[in-house]
């Protein structure tokens, strides 16, 4: 996510007219910094509103790849998960995200421990901010929605088998300490943004932290039942609806339109206009070359294209090109989305062959596609330096890991985190709530 300047400012208004009376010149001061104002924040409310559509794909995808017995519970898991990443956002993490407090601590620690405030006017609206130009609220609602997002990537993973409550405890302490922490060094203008890395929408900043966050649960959770026979091979847990998943592969391509083209962070020129329509179309096509990639690949390997896998494969061309959708051609987005789906084709057998049971393929498709796509940024990005990249990728993973493992932990030995083993047999819908989705097809 680009960071705001003023040189669309400067441009508007060094393009007014220069004769004419003094007041007749500040009015167009004033209209034209209005405009941009304006604009600006429509883009945020647009590019937010089509990422909160990214939570009903979510919910829809986690529905259609579990089984109908547990369908119920990531539906809860999924509104609940959303509600308190809103809240608590507010009360935390957008201040601790943002260099809009009183104090710092050299670019690692951004504000203050608070409720986030909405001004009256936003951010940069006397033009003395470098910080953006546009509304405060509409600058909040935006990257709420990423902060949210990041907390659906660690659901899917983690279906099955795991608790409600500890479950959203863990969403708690994501969405209003580890997100905001780490995206404050790059997105607050911390160390990592000092140091050059290049995370234009998230690859890194969003995705891999939930990715990271998903594999560290997914280790100490342990598989699901049956999902390992004795042999040690992998027994397939076919989902409930593959409908609903392709619904929500399809929610999700179109949310990410929101997400990649409202990181331009600006639509007050001609030029921010046209970047944007550049993203839209790189976006685009990444998810079509993850797709085909998956739908070619599968057929070669398992002699019949894999449903699942394509849809993955959609899902990890779009995270494999957030990092950097402006720069490439479409040619090489559509590349480096073919990457993203080779890579989960690959990945899915491989955490099975490490036991690692990841019930929506959301390691692959977050985690290692969202590595990928960071590094991809230095093939068509001149400013981005491989080293500065990895340097990136490892601390981030570090930070995640380290403190998701300590609540996990924490969380494991105050509450339990797995539901016992008559309760995932027969489903959490009933057993953790008491109603089902599909209670027509119930037996007995």
């Amino acid at each position: 996510m680009k960071t705001f300047n003023k040189i669309a400012l400067v441009g508007a208004l060094t393009a007014l007219p220069t004769l004419g009376f003094a007041e007749d010149a500040v009015a167009g001061v004033d209209a034209a910094s209005d405009t941009i104002f304006i604009l600006n924040s429509l883009l945020f409310l647009v590019g937010g509103f089509l990422v909160f559509w990214m939570a009903a794909g979510f919910a829809m995808l986690e529905a259609g790849l579990v089984r109908s017995k547990n369908v119920t519970m990531q539906l809860i898991k999924n509104i609940s998960l959303f509600s308190l990443a809103a809240i608590f956002y507010y009360l935390i993490g957008y201040n601790l995200m943002y260099p809009l407090g009183t104090w710092s601590m050299d670019g690692v620690l951004s504000g203050v421990w608070g409720p986030g405030v909405l001004e009256a006017v936003g951010v940069g609206r006397d033009g003395a901010d470098d910080y953006g130009y546009a509304s405060t609220g509409s600058d909040f609602f935006f990257q709420l929605m990423f902060c949210a997002t990041t907390a659906s990537i660690v659901s899917g993973t983690l279906a099955e088998r795991i608790k409600l409550w500890p479950f959203l405890i863990f969403t708690i302490i994501l969405t209003a300490i580890i997100y905001p922490l780490q995206a404050s060094w790059k997105w607050g203008g911390g160390f990592l943004d000092a140091a050059g890395f290049l995370d234009f929408a998230g690859s890194t900043v969003v995705h891999s932290v939930g990715g990271w966050a998903a594999l560290t649960g997914a280790i100490i959770l342990g598989p699901r039942i049956g999902k390992y026979n004795k042999e040690g091979k992998t027994v397939p847990i076919p989902g409930s609806n593959l409908t609903l998943a392709t619904l929500g592969t399809f929610i999700l391509w179109l949310g990410w339109f929101g997400f990649n083209g409202g990181s331009q962070l600006a639509m007050g020129t001609v030029g921010d206009v046209a970047d944007v329509s550049r993203i839209f179309a790189n976006t685009n096509t990444a998810a079509a070359g993850g797709a085909i990639a998956a739908l070619i690949l599968t057929q070669i390997m398992y002699k019949k294209p894999d449903l699942t896998m394509v849809l993955n494969g959609a899902l990890a061309g779009l995270v494999s090109i957030t990092a950097e959708p402006l720069t490439p051609s479409l040619g090489a987005a559509t590349l480096i989305g073919a990457v993203g789906g080779v890579i989960v084709v690959f990945a899915v057998p491989f955490l099975d062959k490490l036991k690692i049971d990841d019930v929506v393929g959301a390691i692959p498709v977050h985690l290692i596609a969202g590595i990928w796509g960071t590094i991809a940024v230095v093939f068509t990005n001149g400013d981005a330096s491989l080293g500065t990249q990895l340097y990136a990728i490892v601390v981030v993973g570090l930070f995640t890991v380290i403190v998701s493992a300590i609540v996990w932990f924490v969380l494991k030995a105050t509450m339990g985190l797995r539901v016992d083993e008559e309760t995932e047999i027969n489903g959490l819908d009933m057993a953790e709530l008491g109603m089902e989705a599909y209670p027509e097809f119930s037996k007995g």
